[in-house]
């Protein structure tokens, strides 16, 4: 009997710098499954022929969010999609962080302009930061000091001309020191960690290339980090199945402060397999446990 069959989504031209998607595959089909990597917006791919659709790196989609999000519905229609399609209609915009603060999650504090509205930046005596509410790999997203704010304004309004909402936050300022941590889950079950460091220098323009995972270890994380990460986890609306889920976290300003969510990636994360190799069978099992 035939293994299920696996789509592994990407975006196209399937970006070189996903190192884990040719691994991922390989291993599902030596576990007796058929895996097959797919672009999204492939109008020939027939969603209906497979048992799962494992949503990979759709990296392009925050340019095309509603594309994207109509994508995820019609595919759900159709067979599994991983992570269902509410979860990507919801995480897709950033404005979820204002669900968890609300809900008690220590998030980083964020302020939102819509385009339409004033575009007055909320009073700062220090750095902080703007970018956009949909957007993925630090895009469009830059670093200001207290005394840049019409540059910060100018980078408001380009992204209002562009159709995206603003989201302005403090710089993180221990980013610099202990790095962002990046929370694994797979299953439901916590997978592992890793660190990196600082991805936004100052001075770099918000339509500069950046790295989006520089200076990446192995991380062990603290009892705070995992209750921080698992608390944003039981805020998501729904309590849906995921299949996969990665917390990003930094600390606060306070060496008491603790952990804070800066994004909770449910759509496409990097799951960082390069980094744990030895993740990599548990991470098949879940796959193909869910394809079945």
């Amino acid at each position: 009997m035939a293994g299920p069959r696996i789509a592994l989504v990407t975006c196209r031209p399937r970006p070189v710098h996903d190192r884990d998607l040719p691994v991922l595959a390989r291993a599902l089909d030596g576990a007796g499954a058929e895996a097959r990597i797919v672009g999204w917006d492939d109008p020939d791919v027939d969603w209906a022929g497979f048992d799962l659709v494992v949503i990979r790196s759709t990296w392009d989609y925050s340019w095309r969010t509603d594309e994207y999000v109509a994508w995820a519905d019609r595919c759900a229609a159709l067979t599994r999609l991983a992570n269902p399609a509410a979860v990507v209609r919801w995480n897709t915009d950033k404005r979820y962080l204002g669900e968890l603060a609300a809900a008690g999650v220590p998030t980083v504090r964020t302020v939102y302009r819509a385009p339409g509205e004033h575009d007055e930046l909320p009073p700062a005596d220090r750095e902080f930061v703007v970018k956009p509410t949909s957007g993925a790999g630090a895009r469009y997203a830059a670093r200001y000091g207290a005394d840049e704010r019409d540059a910060a304004r100018a980078h408001i309004a380009r992204l209002h001309e562009e159709g995206f909402t603003a989201m302005v936050q403090p710089y993180m300022r221990r980013i610099d020191v202990t790095g962002e941590r990046a929370l694994v889950f797979v299953g439901g079950e916590f997978l592992h960690a890793i660190q990196k460091g600082a991805v936004l220098a100052p001075g770099t323009a918000y339509d500069a290339d950046k790295v989006p995972h520089p200076d990446l270890r192995p991380w062990r994380p603290t009892a705070a980090e995992l209750d921080v990460a698992e608390r944003a986890l039981a805020a998501i609306p729904g309590s849906p199945e995921l299949l996969y889920a990665r917390v990003d976290l930094v600390d606060g300003d306070d060496p008491d402060d603790g952990p804070h969510v800066m994004e909770l990636e449910l759509v496409e994360p990097n799951l960082f397999l390069g980094v744990h190799p030895d993740s990599l069978p548990r991470v098949t099992e879940l796959i193909v446990k869910a394809a079945q």
